[in-house]
């Protein structure tokens, strides 16, 4: 049997990977950033990662930031979607892997998945490696490449991209010592979504605007003001007749519903 392993995971990418590893390896330790303040009442709320931790019964330490001599209880940390700075001497004391869901160098940084369906990318992977300090940077364990199908969202890329990883990990713990190549290529980078990368541009062609929805469905959405309404556009689609045609949305402060459905409510 292989020696256990820590996890390092906050964000729901990191969750997935973490429930899909803990089906065929013994997890340790769960490294994940404290309780945050979430919703209108501000009321503490556990990390995704937290929550499948507490589920599976798998301890969880919940650092502020990391310090030399953290001892995760196994020679190597796995770090999907974790949110903190690993330092220099926190590395040196075992592996780091980290699982990126990109095909690296392509779309190092915060938002792989969001910016490669913006960019109108007709495939994506996930990489695997050595965790370095310069971000996204460091040499690669294994890599598998997929393409995204025209209607995938962030959302579909997202679980294939937890499948694939899982499946990569099990190759590369394997192993008695991760074998590492460089990357190769001139890297591109995918910065955090702001608040200004969810207005649609209504003026964009059509298509952009329908990987821009696809980008951020449905975890953040897409903004627009249609027909004088502020909305969250979570589904739409290049129209018969090349125009942009929404299919899902959700009014300011209302449920989703289907587009049409809202156009009815707007006539009554």
């Amino acid at each position: 049997m292989s020696p256990p392993i820590a996890v390092a995971a906050t964000a729901a990418f990191g969750a997935d990977v973490l429930e899909r590893l803990a089906e065929r390896h013994e997890i340790a330790t769960v490294l994940t950033r404290p309780d945050t303040p979430a919703g209108r009442g501000r009321k503490l709320t556990a990390s995704p990662a937290k929550e499948v931790a507490q589920r599976l019964g798998i301890p969880v330490v919940e650092p502020e930031r990391l310090e030399p001599e953290l001892d995760p209880g196994a020679p190597v940390v796995v770090a999907v979607a974790y949110g903190l700075i690993v330092p220099d001497e926190v590395l040196a004391e075992r592996t780091w892997l980290n699982v990126h869901p990109s095909l690296l160098p392509r779309w190092r940084g915060a938002a792989p998945v969001e910016r490669a369906l913006m960019a109108g990318d007709d495939e994506t992977g996930v990489t695997i490696i050595e965790l370095v300090k310069e971000l996204d940077a460091g040499p690669i364990a294994a890599q598998e490449r997929f393409a995204i199908a025209p209607d995938d969202d962030a959302g579909a890329v997202f679980a294939r991209a937890a499948e694939v990883a899982a499946a990569l990990l099990d190759d590369v713990l394997a192993r008695p010592e991760p074998a590492f190549r460089e990357q190769e290529g001139e890297p591109t980078y995918a910065h955090k979504i702001t608040a200004e990368d969810r207005r649609l541009d209504l003026a964009r062609p059509a298509r952009e605007l329908v990987n821009h929805v696809r980008a951020l469905s449905p975890h953040i959405g897409a903004r627009a003001e249609l027909h004088g309404r502020p909305v969250t556009v979570w589904r739409a689609r290049v129209g018969d007749d090349g125009a942009f045609e929404p299919l899902e949305v959700q009014p300011d402060g209302k449920s989703r519903m289907a587009y049409d459905a809202w156009l009815r409510g707007l006539r009554t």
